[in-house]
């Protein structure tokens, strides 16, 4: 019986110590892998794009995003989604992106990633830079977004 509770205790306390890493910023996981986590989840992000899948795009939107792609800021998923909508009709892709450079706050919770915006052609149209957030174990998601032409991106 003693040896049982042993077992149950010892297997509690590993559990919680797992539970904790996961659940920890940057403390749990190096810089490298949240890195290497967030440019996975960048690519993920794009892949929407080619896929025609407005529905996964959005499964990377904060709630509370702000992307700057019309004339004003917009604030929320729910406008987000519906203004990048028009970028999802049709069988091709209008543009697509993928990550060049992706750094992590030390805490583990905030990471900007950026890199090129290509035209179907796959011409360099523009760069991209976003900000995502660990809102749970393993879920980043968008919270801000922006892009620049790549006469502007160039000139940086």
């Amino acid at each position: 019986m003693a040896r049982s509770i042993w077992w149950a205790a010892g297997g509690a306390a590993l559990s919680a110590c797992t539970l904790a890493m996961a659940q920890g910023g940057g403390g749990a996981l190096g810089n490298d892998e949240l890195r290497r986590q967030v440019m996975e989840v960048e690519r993920a992000f794009a892949k929407t794009m080619a896929d025609r899948d407005l529905r996964a795009f959005a499964g990377f939107v904060s709630d509370e995003a702000v992307f700057f792609s019309g004339p004003t800021p917009l604030r929320g998923k729910e406008q987000v989604v519906a203004w990048w909508a028009r970028f999802y009709e049709g069988a091709q892709a209008p543009f697509s992106w993928e990550p060049a450079e992706v750094e992590v706050l030390a805490s583990g919770d905030l990471a900007l990633s950026s890199g090129p915006v290509r035209d179907p052609a796959g011409k360099l149209v523009a760069r991209f830079t976003s900000v995502w957030r660990l809102e749970a174990p393993g879920q980043w998601r968008v919270v801000f977004d922006k892009g620049s032409p790549a006469a502007e991106a160039a000139s940086r």
